[in-house]
C-alpha cells in the first residue's frame, strides 16, 4: 500500500434524514485520520445536488463529487453524483450512469468496497428508508471489515434497523460517536 492510499476507505450510506447524520459525523471527525470517506446518498435522478457544497462547510477535508477514474485519497470526502452507481477498484472510483436500479446504490458501493478493501473496509449505515446497505455491510463483515449503524438518533430508522437486524453490525452509535470510533480505528 503506497503512502498516498488511505488506511481505510469508509463507505457511508444514507437517504431520508441522512443530511443531518452526515453533518453530525463530519462535524465530529478530525480532518487527518488518513481515511477516505465515500458518501452514497439516495438522490433523485434529476436532482441538482448541492450535497458536496453543503458538506464542505462541515469539514476541513476536501469534498468532491465522485467521477470515473478519480483516485481515492486519504483525508478526502467523495459524494455520489445523482443517477449513478459508484464502485471502487484499485483505489479508484468508477461511476456508472444511469444507475442500474433505484435505491440500491449503497449496497452496490459497499459490496464493491468489501471486495476491494477487505479488512480495510468500513461501512456506515445512517438514516433512511428500507434496507439499502444491509447486503453490503454483510459482505464487509464477512471480509473482515468493520460496520456501523446509526442508533435511535436516526430521523428515519429503516436502513439502520435493517442493517442491525442482519446481525452484521459491530457498532450501533449516534454519528458523533461513530466519529470517535473511526478515530480510534485510524490509530490501529
Amino acid at each position: 500500500m503506497g503512502k498516498l492510499n488511505p488506511k481505510f476507505i469508509v463507505g457511508i450510506g444514507g437517504s431520508a434524514g441522512g443530511l443531518t447524520a452526515y453533518v453530525a459525523l463530519l462535524d465530529s471527525l478530525p480532518s487527518n485520520t488518513g481515511m477516505a470517506f465515500v458518501i452514497v446518498s439516495h438522490i433523485l435522478p434529476t436532482a441538482n445536488s448541492q450535497l458536496a457544497q453543503i458538506l464542505s462547510k462541515h469539514t476541513k477535508m476536501q469534498v468532491k463529487v465522485a467521477s470515473t477514474a478519480m483516485p481515492i485519497l486519504p483525508n478526502h470526502v467523495y459524494v455520489n453524483p445523482p443517477n449513478a452507481d459508484i464502485t471502487i477498484e484499485n483505489y479508484t472510483l468508477k461511476i456508472v450512469s444511469p444507475r442500474t436500479r433505484g435505491n440500491v446504490q449503497v449496497d452496490i458501493f459497499l459490496t464493491s468496497l468489501a471486495q476491494a478493501m477487505g479488512v480495510r473496509a468500513i461501512g456506515i449505515i445512517l438514516s433512511g428508508y428500507f434496507g439499502d446497505g444491509t447486503e453490503g455491510c454483510k459482505l464487509i463483515k464477512a471480509n473482515g471489515g468493520v460496520t456501523f449503524a446509526q442508533d435511535a438518533s436516526a430521523e428515519v430508522d429503516g436502513m439502520p434497523i435493517s442493517a442491525q437486524a442482519s446481525g452484521c453490525i459491530d457498532f450501533v452509535l449516534p454519528p458523533d460517536k461513530i466519529a470517535g470510533e473511526l478515530q480510534r480505528l485510524s490509530l490501529l
